[in-house]
């Protein structure tokens, strides 16, 4: 059955692949960006689909369209961009959530957050099951990104118990791939763009903390089966690769994917930055049936095809 999407921030590197995605299963989507972070060159290629509609719009303005499924993904994900200008992060967090719930509220349409694994800040807990409350500095430099997303879940929550308003909440982990924006500061990102330039691999830290990575397509994939279950589960459930690495393996395995004479240096952590990020993917296992299936070597190998062509 055809359906009419919105998605917010559809001009970003994941909402980017969902427009695709969703276009392809043979759905109307309209892309809702302000480019604070989205790029136009990441959907361009959407343009000649007469199914694909984009609007520019900032969702901490209220917005008003008939749809029957809404995925909220506006929002800077990346240190350097949220932190760059954190007052507006936390209002596309916040009142980003409050339009998009009032508009699926008025129109009865089904609306999923892109939540993140930020909520869980520094755990204590490894791997991070949904059942876990986090470890979060309310008061530090990330937090204007990870209370923010916190308050969005809660937005969610409560809007169902106190509207009935359909729901569903993603925590979505590391998540690369092509369409990355190539300076914005992520891990994946920061270290192909050095290595395919051969200077030094940054690494802030001893390279022993661990993240887990999850490839694009995966990633949207977990996202389309979690807005089509039943309307009785709400989640909030994690999707990411539950496969471990020291961020020191990833910049070994950059090097070698592309054969890069870059040295690794290090410096000091930033404040905050969390030292384990893993996944407990069982309840997505259980109620999507959703595990990833590209691993590290073939996700990178793809992603450095993609800077290869787009960065200079």
């Amino acid at each position: 059955m055809k359906k009419r999407i919105l998605v917010t921030g559809g001009a970003g590197f994941i909402g980017s692949h969902l427009c695709e995605r969703l276009l392809n299963d043979g759905h109307e989507v309209i892309c809702l960006d302000n480019y604070f972070t989205g790029s136009k060159e990441n959907i361009i290629h959407l343009l000649e689909n007469p199914y694909f509609e984009l609007i520019r719009h900032d969702v901490t303005m209220p917005f008003f369209i008939e749809v029957d499924e809404i995925y909220n993904l506006a929002c800077p994900a990346s240190p350097i961009h949220y932190q760059y200008n954190p007052i507006k992060t936390i209002k596309t967090s916040v009142m980003g959530a409050i339009n998009m719930l009032g508009l699926a509220k008025r129109i009865n349409a089904k609306v999923l957050q892109a939540s993140t694994s930020e909520v869980y800040g520094d755990p204590f807990v490894h791997p991070q099951s949904e059942d876990y409350w986090g470890n979060c500095n309310p008061i530090g430099p990330r937090s204007c990104y990870d209370e923010g997303k916190r308050c969005a879940e809660s937005l969610f929550v409560n809007y169902k118990v106190q509207n009935n308003v359909r729901i569903k909440i993603q925590r979505i982990f590391n998540t690369y791939g092509p369409n990355m924006h190539p300076y914005d500061g992520r891990v994946v990102s920061n270290f192909i763009v050095q290595a395919l330039k051969n200077e030094d691999i940054t690494i802030y830290g001893d390279g022993s903390q661990t993240r887990s990575f999850c490839y694009v397509d995966d990633m949207v994939e977990a996202m389309i089966r979690l807005m089509d279950t039943q309307d009785d589960f709400t989640g909030p459930v994690n999707t990411g690769n539950p496969n471990e690495f020291t961020i020191k393996e990833l910049a070994e395995k950059v090097i070698k994917i592309t054969g890069a004479s870059s040295k690794i240096v290090y410096k000091s952590l930033p404040e905050d930055d969390p030292k384990q990020r893993q996944p407990n993917i069982d309840l997505a296992q259980k109620m999507l049936n959703w595990e990833p299936h590209i691993q590290l070597q073939e996700g990178l190998e793809k992603t450095v095809a993609y800077f290869k062509k787009n960065v200079s």
